[in-house]
């Protein structure tokens, strides 16, 4: 099979390595799609730093090829499946009481049964799974199944923030995890404010329903929240951004007892200045949340599934994994949202 390593930064290489087989208890899927996180796009920058030689990529859907001995539950072969990676322990607390994405082990180098190196390896033929990890879908291409990760990521913040109907929630960043808080918060009846200082992306987001649009380069942020928020601010600001500085200037943006969520990873990650009193005194919350758990996963998936929330405007362009390095380039520029690396053209094309 082929799998695409990382050997340095901007440095990936197709191989052939073997297929793996399969122990007792799990299950073999042949991976159709895989979508190209941001998490990976950094490992290719530099910006994250891991072990080389690695093999990324999380964002996956294919489907059942083989079962091991002793597998549970009613999975076949054939079925179309995603993948919510293994990442967590699985024995730790908070693991124990369905918090994983919370593991006190969580450990995105781990090396996965049967392949050469270490890494989440969803850039590979084949994967290894779990039949506790693994979802299915149904009625959709596999490259929208494959958003189903960052879906479910994106469902635990929002239910982390508790968005109820008739909020105001102000969104910074229009990128793809934007865009899904953007959908989400709508379908529990807020209304979304996004900022975000690419013109074209806050065009889409105001054809997807944002209520108000505000681009930062151009507008005070803080004041164009205010007058949109009846001078209240917003119950819910989702940080999206890798940007800390921007912190004490959205408690401004924030309404007395709101809320707001930390979502996405700091580079760098270096101390902001916030004043302490203004949090006693206002009851605002900061909260931060990252990855997913198997309810979010399952729930996300449906959602996908049954078209309650359409993925497709977010799926800029398809690379066969033959071109996994144009791919990359493709997707870190700021243009893209999700890039995604198609096998099954190529297999396809093989077995002709």
């Amino acid at each position: 099979m082929k799998t695409a390593v990382f050997y340095d930064i901007k440095n990936l290489v197709v191989e052939d390595v073997p297929v793996p087989e399969v122990p007792d208890g799990k299950i073999l899927m042949k991976i159709d799609t895989c979508a190209i996180c941001t998490w990976e796009q950094r490992v290719y920058t530099g910006v994250k730093k891991v072990e080389y030689p690695f093999i990324g990529g999380h964002e996956i859907a294919g489907e059942i090829v083989q079962i091991g001995e002793r597998v549970a539950g009613d999975w076949k072969i054939g079925d179309k499946i995603v993948f919510g990676t293994n990442l967590a322990c699985g024995h730790c607390y908070y693991c124990r009481i369905g918090e994983e994405q919370n593991c006190l082990k969580f450990d995105h180098s781990k090396q996965q049964p049967g392949l050469p190196h270490k890494g989440m390896g969803g850039l590979s033929e084949y994967l290894i799974v779990d039949p506790e990890n693994i979802f299915s879908y149904q009625n959709v291409a596999p490259e929208e199944a494959s958003l189903t990760e960052p879906l479910s990521c994106v469902l635990h913040s929002v239910e982390t923030a508790e968005v109820n109907f008739g909020d105001y929630v102000l969104v910074i960043g229009a990128g793809i995890m934007g865009m899904l808080h953007l959908k989400l918060a709508q379908k529990r009846g807020a209304i979304v404010l996004i900022s975000d200082p690419n013109e074209e992306r806050l065009k889409l987001a105001k054809e997807l329903g944002a209520a108000h649009i505000i681009n930062p380069i151009k507008e005070n942020l803080t004041e164009k929240v205010l007058a949109y928020t009846e001078m209240l601010g917003a119950q819910v600001i989702f940080n999206t951004t890798p940007n800390s500085n921007l912190i004490p200037d959205l408690l401004e943006s924030l309404s007395n007892t709101g809320t707001m969520i930390l979502y996405s990873s700091y580079y760098p990650d270096e101390p902001v200045g916030i004043k302490f009193d203004h949090i006693h005194k206002t009851g605002q919350k900061i909260m931060g949340t990252a990855n997913s758990n198997k309810r979010d996963f399952i729930r996300a998936s449906r959602l996908i599934s049954q078209g309650v929330v359409d993925v497709k405007p977010f799926i800029t362009k398809i690379y066969p994994l033959s071109q996994v390095e144009a791919a990359f380039e493709e997707a870190v520029n700021t243009e893209a949202f999700r890039i995604i690396v198609d096998f099954e053209t190529e297999r396809r094309a093989e077995s002709c």
